[in-house]
């Protein structure tokens, strides 16, 4: 219930920011090739028997986003859902972490030459769940963390198209036991992202 009324609090007030973004409203999706950090194993005999630094694989995302042009610069609120993949060796196999969250990522931008756009802005993240082997690791340090959002952009009219690198700032660390060893796992996001976008609110050109 906690969880639900804490997303419900995120989604409202990223909602208010899109609303009031009257310059530019629309929606986004894309692919991201990502990866967490080091996967730990602990055992009571040793401090440390294993470390595994991870492999990043794809993701995506989908959501929407407001634009408030001021000028030459901009301020661009975004609710995105967020999926992303890394693997891992575990118990001597290769195994997918997923993690899902909401990315309220709020961003300033600079119009420099033409279509092409440069922003950057904190991201602010909620896990929603995630999983290795099956395992439903609930037990994550913090449900909200914040990371930050570098990138550029091209826009063509109604279409945009962006890259941008994301990292979690925030230190925030899964922890489970199994078989009486105790495992953690950075679950800050490090991605490459491609985005498209288009607008609901710009007229066609």
């Amino acid at each position: 219930m906690k969880k639900r009324i804490v997303l419900f609090s995120v989604a409202f007030i990223a909602g208010i920011m899109l609303m009031n973004a009257q310059s530019d409203v629309g929606i986004k999706a894309g692919l991201s090739y990502n990866s967490n950090g080091d996967l730990k194993e602990f055992t009571s005999e040793v401090d440390q028997i294993y470390k595994d630094e991870g492999k990043g694989k794809s993701g995506f995302n989908v959501g929407f986003y407001g634009k408030l042009d001021l000028g030459p610069i901009f301020v661009r609120p975004e609710i995105v859902y967020t999926q992303t993949t890394s693997e891992y060796e575990f118990n001597s196999l290769i195994e997918d972490y997923k993690l899902s969250k909401i990315d309220v990522p709020v961003l300033v931008g600079l119009k420099l030459i033409g279509p092409l756009n440069v922003f950057a802005g904190p991201a602010f993240q909620y896990i929603l769940d995630n999983d290795l082997n099956g395992i439903n690791i609930s037990d994550v340090k913090n449900d909200f963390s914040v990371g930050v959002n570098v990138g550029a952009s091209v826009e063509f009219g109604r279409i945009g198209i962006d890259v941008r690198y994301e990292r979690g700032l925030s230190e925030n660390e899964a922890n489970w036991s199994n078989a009486g060893e105790t495992f953690t796992l950075d679950s800050r996001p490090e991605q490459l992202i491609f985005s498209l976008s288009y607008s609901l609110s710009k007229d066609k050109s």
